[in-house]
């Protein structure tokens, strides 16, 4: 069964970043930016984002277009000062794509500016782990 990480991160704290990092850690599996495709078809993809706008980015929705045939489940994490998963607009680009999403997501708050200062914290990063290594 093959494995890819990637996420995105716009955030200069680089939480969501430091999210992967831990992913790839528990996994070994390199954890990239959505700005490069995948090389071969991953039967699991560690999609590793964060709520912009109360959306997801338009890069996370072009890198699913542009690989929809090369994943096999998303696994959506993703990090928030607002409190909110991107698992709900996820899954609206993924049914769009004919992507399975699991159902199953990790998701942690994040702090911005005054909001949640201190998060993720390290037992965010290690439940994090568990929830990827779980997933496989």
């Amino acid at each position: 069964m093959s494995t890819a990480i990637r996420f995105f991160t716009r955030s200069k704290k680089g939480n969501t970043k430091k999210l992967a990092d831990a992913v790839s850690e528990a996994i070994g599996v390199e954890a990239i930016d959505v700005s490069v495709d995948l090389d071969e078809k991953a039967d699991t993809l560690f999609l590793i984002n964060a709520m912009y706008a109360a959306n997801i980015d338009k890069e996370v929705k072009a890198f699913l277009e542009r690989n929809k045939d090369k994943i096999g489940t998303v696994v959506n994490m993703n990090t928030a000062a607002s409190g909110a998963s991107t698992w709900k607009a996820v899954k609206k680009t993924t049914d769009e794509l004919g992507i399975t999403l699991s159902d199953k997501e990790f998701h942690c708050a994040a702090s911005w500016i005054f909001i949640n200062k201190g998060l993720p914290s390290a037992e965010d990063f290690a439940r994090a782990q568990e929830f990827a290594r779980s997933m496989l």
